[in-house]
């Protein structure tokens, strides 16, 4: 091996150990959240922010630190992620109230959003042409496996130790690779847009967008749909996202390129790709509850159900990225986008006194679906945009991506406790008895119900692209 393939190689292990740790992060989490609620005595409404704001501060500057590794340089962004996700890590296993967990998770999503901000790009740096294909796929391969990961460990250690060291586990890995980080990177050079300065006010303005409507969408159960609290939120989303566009579109260096929009194959698989993953994280975010409460099922039996969904995206995803060449992108992304939706209407109708094969069968088509829909989808986005624009592309796919987690989440938790606290006149789900099984399948009916809607809406979204060019 050469030097220069061993220097790429080196680089791809440290850009591959960031994307399984935030990944494996995101998926690991989901599994103790009913443990979490117990242990810091909160409620579903308190808990959900443990999710939503760390795939909320990743969407809200995801952009923006991407745009930073272009003007600073890759290292010191990499480097410094890997030094606050750690940070983060360490805050989160010590709290001792939900506020400080929700806080010290905002602290790790920081870091998480530097290192996946840079990674694509790392890639691309170090990789030549012919390489950067199997490179990237190899990286999809390691979030697969990320999210695969994390239910697994995660239901081993909230069966045998606390949940607090799905944190500390962060901590020597990240030590490791942020020591790492500052010698292996220090030969590449990315300071091509060092003259050029940051959109500062774009970056805020994202920022006040994102958090304004997911505030409104998670405390519209408490606040009403007509309070001045929810229109005031409403209202600076509208503005925020006004000011950005209208930002973007003046500055000469823009946070986000407004031309992109104007590229039919560009704007709808980004916007399909969002409805997708907010119905997916319907999913994801509601089966522990439901497998934990009803179902009464331990910790790592929840957690080896939950790998499923995600064995799935890992098989499939290789295969839809070969029949895409084959079929284009959108009969396979509107296939995979049915396919979910079919997941979602099944959900509907188990029964905690259903067999645990009547619920694997459900989950695995959530993970078909979503294995079908997204390679093609990806391809399709990277492959009609100019190359000078791939970075901002890149972004944009995943900041729409952990957008549509984010509204997924807050959408599940919004009619499920709505739903949950009205039957069972005000009672919350920490105060759970066997006797309230049946409100609890009513309230998860109507949340699945809600992904099923959101996924057929995205199978016409999905249509509208038109045909690949």
């Amino acid at each position: 091996m050469t030097p220069v393939d061993e220097k790429k190689w080196k680089i791809f292990f440290l850009v591959a150990t960031s994307i399984f740790m935030s990944t494996l992060d995101s998926s690991i989490v989901n599994v103790a959240l009913p443990y979490m609620m117990q242990d810091l005595q909160t409620d579903m409404q308190t808990i959900q922010w443990v999710v939503l704001i760390y795939l909320m501060t990743i969407s809200s500057l995801l952009l923006t630190f991407g745009r930073l590794s272009d003007i600073k340089g890759r290292r010191s962004v990499y480097v410094l992620g890997f030094a606050i996700f750690v940070a983060g890590s360490l805050l989160c296993a010590m709290a001792r109230t939900p506020q400080f967990l929700i806080v010290s998770r905002s602290v790790q999503g920081c870091g998480a959003s530097m290192l996946m901000a840079c990674s694509p790009a790392l890639i691309v740096d170090v990789f030549p042409v012919q390489e950067r294909g199997k490179a990237l796929g190899m990286i999809g391969a390691v979030v697969a496996a990320g999210l695969t990961t994390g239910p697994v460990v995660g239901g081993l250690i909230l069966e045998y130790l606390s949940w607090r060291f799905i944190f500390y586990i962060n901590i020597p890995i990240g030590i490791a690779a942020a020591i790492g980080g500052m010698f292996i990177l220090k030969s590449v050079h990315t300071a091509r847009g060092s003259y050029e300065p940051m959109d500062k006010t774009g970056s805020v303005l994202l920022i006040i967008m994102i958090s304004s409507l997911i505030i409104f969408l998670t405390q519209l159960s408490k606040w009403g749909i007509a309070s001045i609290l929810s229109l005031s939120f409403a209202g600076l989303c509208i503005l925020a996202s006004i000011g950005f566009v209208t930002n973007e579109a003046r500055s000469d260096y823009p946070l986000f390129d407004m031309e992109l929009l104007k590229i039919k194959l560009f704007l709808f698989p980004v916007i399909s790709s969002a409805i997708l993953f907010a119905a997916l994280f319907v999913i994801v975010f509601m089966m522990p509850f439901y497998l934990t409460y009803p179902c009464g099922f331990s910790a790592s039996k929840t957690g080896l159900i939950m790998i499923v969904l995600f064995l799935f995206l890992l098989f499939v995803s290789p295969v839809s990225g070969m029949l895409y060449d084959t079929f284009g992108s959108r009969r396979l992304c509107m296939m995979g986008m049915s396919v979910l939706a079919v997941s979602l209407i099944s959900l509907m109708h188990v029964h905690p006194s259903m067999g645990v094969l009547s619920i694997l069968w459900r989950i695995a088509l959530a993970g078909i679906g979503t294995a079908l829909y997204v390679s093609p989808n990806n391809t399709a986005i990277m492959s009609c945009v100019p190359l000078s624009r791939r970075g901002i592309a890149s972004g944009a796919v995943a900041t729409a991506r952990n957008l549509g987690m984010v509204v997924g989440v807050a959408l599940a938790g919004l009619i499920f406790t709505s739903s949950f606290s009205m039957l069972t006149n005000g009672s919350s789900l920490e105060n759970y008895l066997a006797s309230m099984e049946p409100f609890f399948m009513i309230s998860f009916k109507r949340t699945m119900l809600m992904g099923a809607i959101l996924s057929i809406f995205g199978i016409g979204v999905t249509f509208a692209r038109g045909k690949d060019h």
